[in-house]
């Protein structure tokens, strides 16, 4: 029997990451850049307001008077009204000089592409990203003036360049604003439109196919009759898959003659990076998908030391040797083992540095039983200790009368305890790992 180190260790090698493709950036999130970025003009390309203000020269308002040093030419208006009251604070501490009043010549709001130069003691009324006039080197703020709109009165100094967004303040050119080997989320994705960018170089998700096999299946828009059950193995596996990050396609169920389904194999693996196949494994009616799938390529169904999953194949088909689950039919057994095997295989090809789920340490709650030899994963419930903050968790399978098999039982956890190979029981107060299963949970 194989360990799960072991199984692991033997899937991750043959993690395979798609050639990168050029896509849109509104497309981009998630997905690893696959080039280097670089800016080829600089951000912002002219000097602007960085606050709703006046655009003025300072030493028309007395920054010429060595006075304290005012906030830093790169603060704007998105530090809100805080930001604002705590430089008016700085400034009144500062010393006072006398008030200098300014006809005020013009108003420039933000986009504005004409063209406009400022005169010796004179203001310009700007809002927050507006271009500056010619020969304004420094904007008042609104909070240090009377408002004024045909003459303005500067209650307080600033000195040249202050509320200034300089040219280059945030990239030059030549600056790398996005490194091959990110992965691209909304910081990064709002970059790129920044210097320009409408698409850009990445891996995409790997391509990941879903097929169920059993005579006994049926689709959800079928009514069942005598001995027949519902597909939910091609729904629920096609969502973890999708959930990891993979673009899924739900074959559904796989009928008709061998022959058939073989050449149906066929074309997935022509377009897939992964290929999913439940109902492979365990009992005789699973023979002949493991027959079709034996001669498409090389496929090893060593029983692994897990419970549940134990019984469970993984080879490469194809000529392309696709990565290949075969799982079992039963739904709670397939998506342990998706998670346990297959979902860290997707987040590779995805690039992720971290492809397994989070693991905390957590104090069991109740008591739980597990296989001597096999590395148990209990569905469970996760919870915080309100006074303490230190994580709980409550076994929902394992536990005495808890059913092992049943689908509830995994939609009601959100998380799996980890119990080593040499524990066979856990008993409440031990501390154990615990896997998170929240959505988006790395």
């Amino acid at each position: 029997m194989r360990s799960v180190d072991e199984q692991l260790a033997f899937i991750t090698d043959a993690a395979v990451r798609p050639e990168p493709v050029r896509i849109a950036i509104a497309n981009a999130l998630g997905l690893m850049c696959a080039e280097e970025v670089q800016a080829n003009q600089p951000l912002p390309g002219f000097p602007q307001a960085a606050i709703d203000g006046y655009a003025v020269r300072a030493v028309d308002v007395g920054g010429e008077r060595g006075l304290r040093r005012r906030p830093s030419a790169t603060q704007t208006d998105n530090e809100g009204d805080e930001g604002r009251d705590a430089a008016s604070s700085r400034a009144s501490r500062a010393e006072e000089p006398g008030e200098r009043s300014l006809p005020v010549v013009g108003e420039v709001p933000a986009g504005s592409r004409q063209p406009l130069r400022l005169q010796p003691r004179q203001a310009v009324r700007v809002h927050t990203g507006a271009p500056l006039p010619t020969l304004a080197d420094a904007v008042l703020p609104l909070e240090w003036t009377d408002r004024g709109r045909k003459r303005v009165v500067a209650q307080r100094p600033v000195r040249s360049g202050d509320f200034v967004r300089r040219v280059g303040d945030d990239i030059q050119p030549g600056d790398v604003a996005v490194t091959s080997g990110t992965v691209l989320g909304p910081a990064q994705i709002g970059l790129l439109a920044a210097v320009g960018r409408d698409k850009v170089l990445v891996y995409p998700r790997p391509r990941v196919t879903i097929v169920s096999f059993g005579a006994e299946l049926v689709d959800v828009d079928r009514e069942p009759g005598l001995g027949q059950v519902f597909d939910v193995n091609s729904y629920s596996l096609a969502a973890a898959a999708k959930e990891a990050g993979a673009d899924v396609t739900r074959v559904g169920i796989a009928e008709g003659e061998p022959r058939r389904i073989k050449e149906t194999l066929e074309v997935h693996l022509a377009r897939s990076e992964v290929l999913i196949i439940s109902g492979a494994v365990g009992g005789e009616g699973a023979q002949v998908m493991r027959d079709i799938v034996d001669s498409l390529g090389e496929v090893d169904s060593s029983r692994v030391a897990t419970h549940p999953g134990s019984v469970q194949g993984f080879g490469l088909l194809g000529d392309e040797r696709v990565p290949t689950f075969l799982l079992p039919s039963n739904p709670v057994s397939a998506l342990v083992i998706f998670e346990v095997f297959v979902r860290p295989l997707i987040r590779i090809s995805l690039g992720k540095r971290q492809p397994f789920r989070k693991v905390v340490r957590a104090r069991a709650l109740n008591h739980i039983d597990s296989r001597p030899g096999r590395r148990g994963y209990i569905r469970a419930r996760l919870m915080r200790d309100a006074e303490t903050s230190d994580y709980l968790v409550e076994g929902l399978s394992g536990a005495a009368g808890a059913p092992a098999h049943l689908l509830a039982g995994l939609a009601e956890a959100n998380a799996m305890i980890r119990i080593p190979e040499d524990v066979t029981n856990v008993r409440p107060g031990d501390i154990v790992d615990v896997m998170f299963l929240s959505p988006g949970a790395s």
